[in-house]
Order: structure tokens, then sequence, then C-alpha cells
């Protein structure tokens, strides 16, 4: 029988809605220890909205979100899971060393400032002010603020989103680098590719359902090719349909 105190982050039946939408049905998720899974889908197919709920940002309609078997809106629970979202408003004015410092004090055992910035790939650049730092800085930047408290598990939402290629492997790198810690880690993309690159194992979200799962190579297989849920002719979610669930 499996603890649940060792599954960092479980989605169990979740329903949730908006109004007359419904954003997830009944899925289930979860991410086991020392693994590295992807939620892959377009824009639209929930994957914000799982992340979300996990973290207890929203409460889910019916079923339950847990990190490490408890309620992920207990402080004490989330202190264990570091977290990188779409949308995070950083000060332009403080320096990359001011951000982690400030963040780190959230946590009862955070990485050394030097630590975290070699993880995260800004070494040189802790006099730097935020606001002057390139997109792909950035992107580093709010990875620094979600492993400094040294977390079991780090949650990722479209991590790489606009980036270019050079700084998109750089961060590739960098959650590699996390990963070889021994830790966990739950990442959503839009980018077969991306999932490949990163995740051992991978769930499909389409309008809210899971559709298809399994390893990179299981599903390149029945996608036949196909890189990325957008494909030209085709709306999103009829693109992810012929590719993954047609297809084999």
């Amino acid at each position: 029988m499996n603890d649940d105190t060792q599954v960092p982050a479980r989605l169990a039946r979740v329903t949730k809605r908006y109004g007359a939408i419904t954003a997830l049905h009944g899925i289930d998720v979860e991410l086991a220890a020392g693994e590295t899974l992807a939620l892959l889908g377009p824009n639209g197919a929930g994957k914000t909205t799982a992340i979300r709920t996990l973290l207890g940002i929203v409460a889910p309609d019916e079923g339950t979100a847990t990190l490490f078997g408890r309620s992920p809106r207990v402080a004490k629970n989330r202190a264990r899971v570091g977290a990188m979202l779409q949308v995070a408003g950083v000060p332009a004015t403080l320096t990359v060393a001011e951000h982690v410092r400030l963040f780190a004090t959230y946590y009862p055992h955070p990485l050394p400032l030097a630590e975290t910035l070699e993880i995260a790939g800004l070494r040189g650049l802790e006099k730097r002010l935020y606001g002057e730092l390139s997109g792909g800085q950035k992107q580093r930047v709010a990875f620094a603020l979600a492993i400094c408290g040294d977390p079991d598990a780090l949650i990722l939402d479209e991590p790489t989103s606009a980036l270019d290629v050079e700084a998109r492997l750089a961060l590739w790198s960098q959650i590699r680098a996390y990963v070889a810690r021994g830790r966990s880690v739950l990442l959503t993309t839009h980018d077969l590719a991306e999932a490949d690159a990163l995740a051992d194992r991978i769930v499909v979200l389409l309008a809210g359902r899971i559709v298809a799962e399994g390893t990179a190579a299981e599903l390149k297989a029945r996608a036949r090719g196909a890189t990325s849920f957008g494909l030209a002719g085709a709306t999103p979610l009829e693109s992810a349909f012929l590719t993954l669930t047609k297809g084999s």
C-alpha cells in the first residue's frame, strides 16, 4: 500500500468549474517521488488549472488535491514545494540577489544564496537589477525563486514559454540540475519535444480530460512525428486528438 506522505503531488478525481465552463473533468494525476512528470496539451486544455489546484490557489469542486498527502492550502505543506508560475509580479528595482534572499526567508531551511544562483545559472548576475535582465534571465530568476527554499518537489507552469532556443536550452539544463539532486518535478508544456527532453512520463490533457499517458517514446510513436499541439490547418483540440488518439 502506498504511503500518501511520500507522494509529492496528487489530483484524485478532480473536477473544477468556472461558472458554466468545466476546466477539469474528474482527472487523476500523480507525481511519484523522484519523477519528472509533464502535463502536455494545448492552451485551454486545463494544465494551468491543474497546477493552481495542486498548489491550493483554487479549490476543486469535486475530488481532492494533496501535496505529500496533505492539503496544499496549509502553508507548512506548501513549503516543501517550489512553484514557477506563468504570471509573477517581480519588482524591477531589486537586484537578483535581493530577490533570492527575500524569497529564501519564507522557508525554514533554504539553500545558500551561492548554491541557488549556481543551480539557476545566475552567477555573475547577482547585482543586476531585475528590470535590466533579458527575458531568459528573468525566467532563470523565477526558477531561482522556486528552488531557493530547497523544496522536495518543483511545479513549473510552462517554464520556457516565449523563450528563444538558447534560453530554453539553458533552462532545461537548470531543471535537469535540480532533478539530479534527487527531487521531483511536475511541469506543464504544449511542446512534445520539451516533454521528451525532460520528462520520465507524460500525461496529455485535452479540454480538461486526460486522453493519453505514457513515456515520451510511446506518445511520439502514436503522434507519428508531431512535436507540438497547434498543427497547421486544425484547431489545437483537433491536432492533439488526431495525433494521439487516432494514430499508431
